[in-house]
């Protein structure tokens, strides 16, 4: 008896060394989220006319002949028929959700990052490409929750009316809809997908830009420099920050652009085709385009994305770069 309580004394009087995460955090949360918030704006406005391409050539219907042959074709149409205001229709709710979806990615992917190095390796190294892809991953997926209802409410109203000189629905009435025929969990149909997109786009998306920009300060520092243990990587030149940028849209929206058309087409189902008695699944919707249109049905649109994905994450990751370099 006396040997064990010797042991619980010893056991206790040992410190628990917890792992130290980094200072001001709250700090540098603040500048994660605001200026995450003005570089997923600035890309926003500029990516917005090709995202209303994009979703209009998802959102065919399968049992109607095809209403756009491209998207040079969408773009003639759609600009004919609404002009310029018709191709930034409903950017209200998108202008909100790039803020919050990039001000949640960098948040987060700097929190996921901290954990790492007080906890798998040493705060004192910069962090193995694979923990930079992992971080992105769980960057992705946590932000995918956030999105999703986002989404679900731009992607609505993008989609060109069926009956012509008829109001568009606003935001707010598109949410009352939502909310009186689904409830709640309304807001996330399409989930899956989004988490799909995000959790592996993500992973691209930062795997993308650390990678090229890894590359290029392989070629600006002598070979005794590359690898060195900093922790903090030296910063790029500003068109070098835009390439390594650009390769990082086009990574994130190609990989896993699938994901991203069945998501469209279910959050816009119910606008196609007001008879549906019964709602879609992800891996249903999926499966139906496959067998009917193939691999180029679920990349319909993919060319017009990943060129607006380009500029637009060249523009992010240089102005948020930009940012906390300016108020460092």
């Amino acid at each position: 008896m006396a040997a064990t309580e010797n042991a619980l004394i010893m056991h206790n009087d040992i410190p628990m060394e917890l792992p130290e995460l980094p200072p001001n955090q709250g700090l540098e949360a603040f500048k994660d989220i605001v200026f995450g918030s003005v570089a997923g704006m600035i890309g926003k406005v500029i990516e917005y006319p090709f995202d209303t391409v994009k979703v209009r050539l998802q959102s065919q219907p399968d049992h109607l002949p095809l209403r756009y042959n491209g998207p040079l074709d969408c773009f003639r149409q759609s600009f004919q028929a609404e002009g310029l205001r018709g191709l930034y229709r409903g950017i209200s709710a998108p202008m909100a959700g790039a803020a919050v979806e990039n001000s949640c990615l960098f948040f987060s992917y700097r929190v996921v990052q901290d954990i790492l190095r007080a906890t798998c390796y040493s705060s004192t190294e910069s962090l193995p490409f694979s923990a930079l892809l992992f971080s992105g991953a769980a960057s992705g997926s946590i932000t995918s929750l956030a999105l999703t209802p986002i989404e679900l409410i731009k992607c609505k109203m993008q989609v060109p009316l069926e009956t012509p000189g008829a109001r568009a629905p606003g935001p707010l009435g598109l949410i009352v809809s939502v909310f009186r025929h689904d409830g709640i969990l309304g807001f996330w149909r399409g989930q899956m997908g989004t988490l799909i997109r995000e959790t592996g786009g993500g992973a691209a998306w930062f795997g993308g830009y650390e990678g090229v920009s890894a590359l290029f300060r392989s070629y600006r520092h002598p070979p005794s420099t590359v690898g060195s243990s900093e922790a903090e990587p030296t910063a790029l030149p500003l068109y070098q920050q835009m390439l390594a940028g650009a390769a990082a849209g086009i990574s994130y929206n190609f990989l896993f652009y699938p994901a991203d058309t069945v998501k469209s087409r279910l959050q816009t189902e119910d606008i196609n085709n007001t008879s549906l008695n019964k709602r879609q699944t992800f891996w249903g919707a999926g499966k139906g385009l496959w067998q009917q249109q193939g691999l180029r049905g679920l990349y319909r649109g993919c060319g017009i994305t990943c060129a607006r994905s380009a500029p637009s994450s060249a523009f992010i990751f240089t102005v948020f770069e930009g940012l906390r370099s300016y108020f460092s």
